[in-house]
């Protein structure tokens, strides 16, 4: 998360599940509040440094905690199995597009757009222009992103960066910034969520939570000195390794 402004629950859930035997149901609570506290420490840095987007951001995590409910009760419902095989389709769609981002920022390809995205930055006031279709871009981005982040614990992240990217203009330090904005509501609010209905493990989840706000600060201190496609290609593999390993379980799971 540091690195990216996403990848939080990408990479915690796949790990609780392969090293603690967990299911995604039981993994995913234990995820959100690991990303709730990294990426709340996250967004108050980009805010004090004046980067981060708040309305934006309160747009898109409004409608991302009303959905992420929904996902938390529709979790259980689902067998693991089908889940395992849902996350990793998931994973290899976002190494897909992440990878030919980088490719392309590598090879100075610029990214082809029609027409300007419906978020400009006001020059004159140094804000963004809110618009309905600019609106309507974010509350459904939002929407999307908690929705998964209550199925499968994973944030949001590889949803609300992608998305800033596409419909704003933003810089990518503004990006990274108000897409942790974005987690720590929906995220936090998806904790305390679980942790009401009695399904978040607190003695997993507090020491977990705490490792996953050292990584951020190491990511954030990293990421300065590193350029934004390379950090891009190593998520890609990662993400492919994990990937590859969660389908492979999920299958064998679903003939077993």
């Amino acid at each position: 998360m540091g690195l990216t402004g996403a990848g939080g629950g990408i990479l915690s859930v796949p790990l609780l599940i392969f090293f603690l035997h967990l299911t995604v149901a039981q993994a995913a609570p234990i995820a959100l509040s690991a990303v709730a506290l990294a990426a709340t420490v996250g967004a108050f840095l980009g805010l004090k440094s004046k980067i981060l987007r708040y309305k934006a951001a309160g747009l898109m995590a409004i409608f991302g905690l009303i959905l992420s409910p929904v996902g938390l009760w529709l979790a259980p419902q689902i067998p693991n199995a089908p889940l395992l095989i849902l996350f990793s389709c998931t994973l290899f769609f976002i190494a897909s597009r992440l990878y030919l981002q980088a490719r392309n920022e590598l090879k100075g390809i610029p990214e082809n757009r029609a027409k300007p995205p419906p978020c400009l930055i006001n020059s004159e006031i140094g804000k963004l222009h809110w618009t309905l279709p600019c609106a309507s871009a974010l509350t459904l981005s939002g929407s999307v992103a908690g929705f998964l982040s209550g199925l499968l614990g994973v944030g949001g992240g590889f949803i609300i960066v992608p998305a800033l990217k596409r419909y704003t203009d933003l810089p990518v330090q503004s990006i990274v910034a108000t897409s942790l904005g974005v987690l720590a509501i929906i995220t936090g609010g998806g904790a305390i969520f679980s942790a009401v209905a009695g399904n978040l493990n607190l003695e997993i989840a507090a020491p977990f939570s705490v490792a996953a706000l050292g990584g951020l600060l190491l990511g954030q201190a990293l990421g300065k000195k590193m350029s934004g496609p390379r950090i891009s290609q190593i998520f890609v593999l990662l993400t492919l390794v994990i990937a590859s390993s969660l389908l492979v379980k999920g299958i064998l799971n679903l003939l077993g």
